[in-house]
């Protein structure tokens, strides 16, 4: 199961190619945030992320609610932690 998942913009780590660092649930991933480069998020906005790109700036309480939705999912939250822990944009 892939799930959008809500991440809190760390920083920008290259502008000139769409990358930022997000946390998400204290896993911190460098993802692409080229989807949103008509409104680029910013250090410590809200993105959907899913799949490793950010789908949609969404704002601090959706996050923490949709959050708090997918961790009552239980194994397919892990799962999405995992694999987002172990993923990597080169």
């Amino acid at each position: 199961m892939c799930l959008g998942i809500p991440g809190r913009i760390v920083s920008i780590t290259d502008a000139a190619n769409c990358l930022a660092k997000v946390d998400v649930s204290g896993v911190q991933r460098t993802i692409s945030v080229r989807l949103l480069e008509k409104d680029p998020p910013e250090p410590d906005d809200w993105v959907l992320v899913h799949v490793g790109f950010a789908m949609a700036k969404i704002d601090e309480k959706e996050a923490l609610l949709t959050l708090a939705a997918v961790q009552q999912l239980g194994d397919a939250y892990t799962d999405e932690l995992d694999a987002f822990d172990t993923s990597i944009i080169v």
